[in-house]
């Protein structure tokens, strides 16, 4: 520290600098579906709960009336609707009620973030000192730290050794000159005298008063730190997700099967590899890639030495994985029915005419005909859509030709079926309707009948209609969705 100060832990002059990456910042968020602005909203219930459960698990004695205030209008502004319930969605392991930590509370959340920022100097003094020992600010100090580094990869035993040394050098040393403090330049040493009582009270680590100079610099340090882990998250993501979240299948099946081999490869031969050789040379490498002019070296070769070495190496595995990767996973296929209904207009002699496409047959024995309710579907067949999740895999519906097989298959009774022409089902006339029986020369069998509908028959008719659909893409589906 360049200057002593009783009361404070003081930082430093100069900010923390600030990390920079090649880019236009943080990159566009893509866009959210539906689902995932109405999970948005959540955060509105939690804020609630937690505000409810702050004011009543904590005394405001010592909060300004302003902070109770804002307190309670936000209270009466976040909503009550609990939406996890209303959509069934699983809880959040964070809640309140999982946690018996103090709930959200305005006040509480002022009061320690002044906490915090007074007595966050130590990591700021601690992350500028180690950006000054990494970027060669002090080449003494950063050939000493390589000098550590060698002795450690070399012996390992000596990492033991490391915290008890780090608590002698930068602990109880500098408690001590602090009390027993060195002579001045201009007294003699032969008239000062190092025997006797300390000569100086011990420094004590207090937290830097508020509105002081260290505690604007802490929070100038602060806001830098979170604008550098911001930036330092985006960039990471972005280099790691594309790989790795299976976005592109063969991509990310080639990272899996590396990661698969590598382990098993280290699981039975990590004892033969000379792990400190190789530590000492990560860590050589690491520490020398910090100087100014390493750097500066490695950014003016890299286009003329590097990047063909990239562009050779991106091409062989591009063509590794298009000739050995083979993804033959076809898309699930189903077909799916639909019903084509028509209903007799003006009694047994009307014509027939279009009434609605429904996903059921609507049988004489149907649940929906026993309650006397009517068919549901939609009225012309452009209307009939694939299943959610799905895609037509045909271009149009084909019409079932094997209608006495649905027939029996779903066990349906009371129709006649037209084994020819249309394949319309037609329902029989009940006993209510006709007192006749059956004509001569047709194949009675139970449940159902073989005609060619064109005798005596009830008011309802169907045939069934059939057509492929194949399981779209996660990425189709949330392009639709959004």
């Amino acid at each position: 520290m360049d200057e002593y100060t009783a009361d404070a832990f003081v930082n430093r002059d100069e900010p923390v600098p600030v990390l920079a990456f090649s880019g236009t910042g943080s990159p566009p968020p893509d866009p959210e579906s539906k689902r995932s602005r109405l999970r948005e909203s959540l955060s509105n219930s939690k804020l609630k709960e937690k505000l409810q459960d702050g004011a009543s698990s904590r005394s405001e004695t010592g909060f300004s009336l302003q902070d109770r205030l804002l307190t309670k209008l936000l209270q009466q502004v976040i909503p009550t609707e609990n939406i996890e319930e209303v959509l069934d969605l699983p809880p959040d392991k964070r809640s309140s009620k999982y946690i018996g930590r103090p709930g959200f509370s305005l006040p509480l959340m002022t009061n320690n973030f002044r906490r915090f920022n007074s007595r966050i100097g130590i990591v700021f003094v601690f992350q500028t000192r180690l950006i000054r020992l990494l970027t060669w600010r002090d080449p003494t100090h950063t050939l000493s730290l390589l000098a550590v580094c060698t002795f450690v990869c070399l012996d390992p035993y000596l990492l033991a050794a490391l915290p008890l040394a780090a608590a002698l050098i930068f602990v109880m040393v500098p408690a001590y000159l602090v009390r027993h403090p060195a002579p001045p330049p201009t007294v003699s040493h032969s008239t000062y005298s190092l025997n006797g009582p300390p000569l100086a009270p011990a420094r004590t680590i207090k937290p830097a008063a508020e509105m002081s100079k260290d505690f604007f610099r802490n929070m100038r340090d602060l806001q830098n730190s979170m604008d550098d882990f911001s930036t330092l998250h985006d960039g990471v993501l972005k280099i790691i997700t594309p790989p790795t979240n299976f976005s592109n299948e063969a991509l990310s099946s080639t990272v899996f099967l590396f990661l698969f081999v590598s382990t098993c490869t280290l699981f039975i031969a990590s004892h033969l590899l000379p792990w400190r050789i190789m530590s000492l040379f990560f860590c050589w490498a690491s520490i020398a890639l910090g100087h100014p002019s390493v750097q500066q070296f490695v950014l003016n070769n890299r286009e003329n030495h590097l990047r063909p070495h990239e562009r050779k190496a991106k091409s062989w595995l591009d063509a590794w994985i298009a000739r050995d990767i083979v993804l033959d996973e076809l898309p699930e296929i189903r077909e799916v029915e639909v019903y084509e209904l028509q209903r007799r207009k003006g009694g047994q002699k009307g014509e027939w005419e279009s009434w609605i496409f429904s996903p059921n047959p609507y049988d004489p024995l149907s649940p929906q005909r026993i309650a006397g309710e009517k068919p549901k579907g939609m009225r012309f067949f452009e209307d009939v859509c694939a299943p959610r999740g799905w895609e037509w895999g045909d271009k149009k519906w084909v019409l079932d030709l094997g209608s006495r097989e649905w027939v029996e298959e779903r066990m349906v009774q009371g129709v006649e079926v037209e084994v020819e022409g249309e394949r319309w089902i037609t329902d029989l006339v009940s006993e209510d309707e006709t007192k006749s029986t059956p004509k001569k020369g047709k194949k009675v069998s139970p449940g159902w009948e073989e005609g060619d509908g064109q005798g005596a028959s009830g008011m309802w008719r169907r045939r069934r209609w059939i057509r492929t659909v194949k399981r779209k893409g996660v990425s189709s589906t949330i392009g639709k969705d959004a």
